[in-house]
């Protein structure tokens, strides 16, 4: 299994509050552990204006779209930035078709004078995971995977983005039972 440009999304169960009704793009994933953006938790430009301005990311960014979400708990005070991949370097990851994630100062600076992909999402952390724990996780019924669709991604509307990944399933979450087994 290879969750690499997947969709994670929370079950109605999962107990841990940090990821309560979130969507996670899965940006990595192999026998040493899990990497992925969560891409539903919106941050307002006002609460970092600091870290903002580090990044030279203090003012609009012309035609481009540039949405900050909480990427996840760990290293929730460095910038990942998940894109589309007409702009890549050469310390780029290639996830899928059609999608990247960059973190460097010089992509920063490129986002901050308009040159940057046409669409991107700059995180705040990301969600990590040990090896064999996201297995174990989804053993136990914490999350429902679901294949990327790119506009999917980048669209503008996070509110309901929890559900409407359920509705692309073809779920109702509601109607999902908060006890689950394994046989």
């Amino acid at each position: 299994m290879n969750l690499t440009g997947q969709f994670l999304i929370s079950m109605p169960s999962l107990q841990d509050e940090r990821f309560d009704k979130t969507v996670i793009y899965m940006c990595a994933h192999s026998k040493d552990g899990a990497m992925g953006i969560i891409i539903n938790k919106k941050i307002d430009y006002d609460l970092y204006p600091d870290l903002l301005e580090q990044l030279g990311i203090d003012k609009p960014l012309g035609n481009k779209k540039l949405y900050i979400r909480y990427g996840g708990p760990v290293e929730s005070g460095r910038g990942f930035v998940l894109h589309s991949d007409e702009v890549v370097q050469k310390e780029t990851l290639n996830i899928a078709k059609g999608i990247a994630l960059t973190s460097t100062s010089e992509f920063f600076e490129d986002l901050s004078k308009g040159n940057g992909p046409k669409n991107s999402i700059l995180a705040l952390g990301y969600a990590g995971w040990g090896p064999g724990q996201i297995e174990l996780e989804l053993a136990s019924n914490s999350w429902m995977t679901l294949k990327a669709d790119n506009s999917f991604i980048f669209d503008e509307s996070i509110t309901n983005k929890w559900k409407d990944a359920y509705n692309l399933l073809g779920i109702d979450p509601s109607r999902l039972s908060y006890n689950s087994g394994n046989c």
